[in-house]
């Protein structure tokens, strides 16, 4: 499988981190507008807060514009998420319903370390 998809692996990354990035974006979207089956919360809150790191770093991630620094801070929410949310509901994220946000959290890691890539950018601001 790596001979026929590896060639592609750039193509494949700078797609995930698109679709990665709008999906964080549409749950940062639901906290603050309230749309998409969502529900509106304070700006001014712990949730509020929440939304505006995922709709901003969800839209920086997914145009590629300092992906890796958005990717960082959206890591750390995520980590967050986690221990405060779903880690007092027990250790495993498939038992405390936690998959997502360590998912999120380490996908956002790797992009992090990855940075932008190709269709992105901070790559035609480097051109």
């Amino acid at each position: 499988m790596t001979n026929v998809l590896g060639k592609y692996s750039n193509q494949l990354y700078a797609v995930m981190r698109f679709v990665v990035g709008v999906s964080f974006a549409v749950h940062g979207a639901q906290k603050l507008f309230g749309v998409l089956g969502g529900s509106k919360v304070p700006l001014l809150s712990q949730w509020g807060v929440a939304g505006v790191i995922e709709l901003v770093g969800g839209i920086l991630v997914a145009i590629g514009l300092l992906a890796g620094w958005a990717a960082f801070v959206a890591s750390g929410e995520m980590a967050v998420a986690f221990f405060m949310a779903h880690f007092p509901k027990g250790f495993l994220p498939i038992n405390n319903g936690g998959e997502l946000a360590v998912l999120y959290c380490f996908v956002f890691l790797y992009i992090a370390a990855k940075g932008a890539g190709i269709w992105s950018v901070d790559g035609a601001l480097r051109r």
